[in-house]
């Protein structure tokens, strides 16, 4: 079942305080600049959307990325957000990591530009694609606006910089979300909350 909005807003609103792995802003704060990246880059509503939700897993994966395992973020909210938004949010969300991955193998000194983090969680995902690898990829549909996400990715990590505010994004987000589908109930979520408190 999927997530309502008012679920994702709440799970952004508290969730989103933590700070963004070893970065040194908030989830919250990572994903506005996200957003605003996108939106100020003449993105579509939707890839506005999924650049304000590409790390919507990081708030609920059990344990969240640690310094040896990855917590496979990209896939962990798709089943969440499936029914509520369109192929144009979720396949870019899906596929920013190997959008990572991709360009380290297509694009001279990518690498050298990513924060020290972004190159340890890079091992962790898998390295860099082979040649072959890169070319599936870029097959893909939504692979462009997956790179494209991918690099205001990179650049959403400033302490302190002004924003829009959520709730805009999330009336962008209301316009952009499929036909009302059943959410899932408030206890499923705590549910999962309280199992991975254990």
């Amino acid at each position: 079942m999927a997530l309502s909005l008012d679920d994702i807003a709440h799970l952004l609103a508290t969730r989103g305080v933590n700070q963004y792995g070893r970065e040194a802003v908030s989830q919250l704060e990572h994903a506005l600049q996200c957003a605003q990246w996108a939106e100020k880059s003449g993105e579509t509503p939707a890839t506005v959307v999924a650049a304000l939700l590409h790390d919507l897993g990081h708030l609920l994966a059990p344990g969240g990325d640690t310094a040896e395992q990855d917590d496979l973020h990209q896939y962990m909210a798709i089943p969440f957000l499936r029914g509520l938004l369109p192929d144009a949010v979720l396949e870019p969300i899906r596929l920013h990591v190997d959008a990572k991955r991709y360009l380290c193998t297509m694009e001279p000194g990518y690498w050298e530009t990513l924060s020290p983090a972004s190159q340890h969680s890079l091992v962790l995902q898998g390295g860099a694609f082979t040649p072959k690898e890169a070319m599936q990829f870029a097959a893909q549909p939504f692979a462009q606006e997956a790179i494209r996400l991918r690099r205001y990715d990179d650049h959403a990590k400033v302490p302190g910089l002004a924003t829009r505010s959520l709730k805009h994004y999330l009336s962008l987000m209301e316009c952009v979300a499929d036909a009302p589908v059943q959410a899932a109930p408030v206890i499923y979520l705590y549910r999962y909350s309280a199992a991975w408190a254990q």
